[in-house]
């Protein structure tokens, strides 16, 4: 083929069974076991007609990980004018339970792990869990049709990292993204802190379950306790001191996980050891925690010590430091890497205001105008723009390990992240992966990609041609050169997933 690196900058600018006895005489359980339709590439589909990015695109671009096939036209249709028809998908993605996502669903049902109960997961190898966590992470971000929902389950996955890869959060990472991050994505802040703090996979990864305190002699471990305030809650400028962090790994001490090293019965449960905790008086942020009175009973030890964690959480939770914090990070997610005061300010306002309800923070953040009017600068993380391709080209995948290893060889790869902070949002740190981007788009335009293929012929029919296809891709009518460049290089559908244009959003 003729597809160069000049061109790329010129551009910058279950049936058998179902037939033999009838639909009507199937049984309703195996019809069940059949897929539920995907996305048609059949057409016609109306492609954006604006030079300029629309709300409609912009919507897209940003609430979800890329436009399929007929996705413009559809939201288009909500109504005649394109900023009212962005504000109407923004409602239906800010309530993803009443969206069918039967397809997505059915794509994941082969991954028998996801829905093991917490000690059944130790029962399978870590290669196993992990392999399937990524590859349902991928299905779910390609297929779901809860789309804004799937993107903050990546941020939460990003702010709450942890690396499978240290000891028992091998088996315990599977349980955390499905009962804490899955669960709390787009509910309350602090439920989902609450949820991640008592996580066992957190209780691993940062070291709380070797948190203890049984003698004056002995320093609490305070790993978790730094990161609560540093990465989870306030923020690095957040205005605690050292004396803060090492109050907030007293409080925290105590806590533990029984281990595949000590224990066969019970692993990965959470308890609380009362001999292990620091029982004398700490001030946290200002705020007093009393010594424990002598006498208490077990049970009221045990609810002491789970009552003591809750208020250390909730005050940081309802800090005026975590909203910043959380606003800015939103607001470098969906406006641009250096956000806007202004809208961090508003963002930040409405967390506090809700008690920290991430839709109602949300819905203020896409109400801003720097919301609105910064369009197309965002540059995608590799993620991104892997499963933006694979949406928008339309592809039937298997999420596999060829799609994996084009993330790993860009470093993007979801749970591979080892230290606390997960992955960067910033593009700076994604600028060195575009020869990766440019192998991936002329290998997936090309039928290279393992378990995934496209149909470049269906695609371009059913957006009425070349000029069509384009525009579906940028999210607008494309430029001259960009046509000229297409028709030129002689793999235009490589050259427009490998372009500039295409890598931001």
């Amino acid at each position: 083929m003729s597809l160069t690196r000049r061109h790329f900058l010129q551009a910058g600018g279950a049936s058998a069974l179902l037939a033999s006895v009838g639909c009507d005489r199937f049984p309703d359980a195996l019809k069940s076991l059949l897929p539920p339709d995907r996305v048609s590439l059949d057409g016609p589909f109306r492609p954006p007609t604006s030079a300029e990015i629309d709300a409609v695109s912009h919507a897209l671009n940003r609430l979800t990980f890329g436009a399929r096939p007929g996705d413009y036209e559809r939201v288009r249709a909500l109504d005649a004018d394109a900023d009212k028809a962005a504000a109407l998908f923004l409602d239906q993605q800010l309530a993803p339970e009443k969206i069918d996502d039967a397809f997505a669903a059915h794509s994941v049902r082969r991954l028998e792990t996801l829905v093991e109960p917490l000690g059944e997961l130790f029962e399978y190898k870590e290669k196993v869990l992990l392999d399937e966590l990524i590859r349902a992470t991928l299905l779910r971000a390609i297929n779901s049709e809860r789309q804004l929902y799937e993107v903050m389950v990546q941020f939460w996955s990003d702010h709450f990292n942890i690396d499978p890869s240290k000891g028992d959060a091998k088996w315990l990472k599977v349980a955390d993204d499905r009962d804490v991050i899955r669960t709390h994505a787009l509910g309350k802040f602090p439920d989902l802190l609450n949820a991640s703090a008592f996580s066992p996979a957190m209780l691993w990864y940062l070291d709380g379950r070797v948190n203890r305190r049984s003698k004056d002699s002995e320093k609490p471990n305070e790993n978790y306790g730094r990161e609560l305030l540093e990465l989870h809650t306030l923020g690095v400028h957040g205005g605690y001191s050292q004396k803060d962090v090492m109050e907030a790994a007293r409080c925290l001490t105590g806590w533990t996980v029984r281990a595949t090293e000590r224990s066969r019965f019970d692993i990965g449960k959470v308890e609380f050891e009362p001999r292990q905790h620091d029982k004398g008086r700490k001030t946290l942020l200002g705020h007093e925690f009393p010594a424990w009175p002598e006498g208490l009973s077990a049970d009221e030890q045990q609810q002491r010590g789970r009552d003591e964690v809750v208020r250390l959480l909730q005050l940081a939770a309802d800090h005026p430091a975590t909203a910043q914090h959380i606003a800015t990070k939103l607001c470098r997610r969906f406006i641009a890497d250096e956000p806007p005061k202004s809208a961090v300010d508003s963002v930040a306002a409405a967390f506090l205001k809700t008690g920290g309800d991430i839709r109602s923070t949300l819905r203020s953040l896409f109400a801003t105008a720097e919301f609105r009017e910064t369009r197309g600068g965002k540059f995608k993380r590799p993620f991104h723009f892997i499963v933006s391709a694979l949406r928008a080209t339309g592809a039937e995948t298997d999420a596999g390990q060829p799609v994996v290893d084009f993330l790993l060889r860009m470093g993007h790869a979801p749970f591979h992240y080892p230290t606390p902070d997960g992955y960067p949002e910033e593009a700076s740190p994604w600028l060195g992966t575009l020869l990766w981007r440019w192998n991936f788009a002329v290998a997936l335009a090309e039928g290279r990609v393992g378990g995934t293929k496209i149909k470049a012929d269906k695609l371009r029919n059913a957006f009425g041609g070349d000029a069509g296809l384009i525009a579906h891709l940028l999210g607008r009518k494309p430029s001259e050169a960009e046509t000229s460049a297409y028709h030129d290089s002689g793999s235009g559908l490589a050259l427009m997933l490998a372009a500039p244009s295409y890598q931001r959003c």
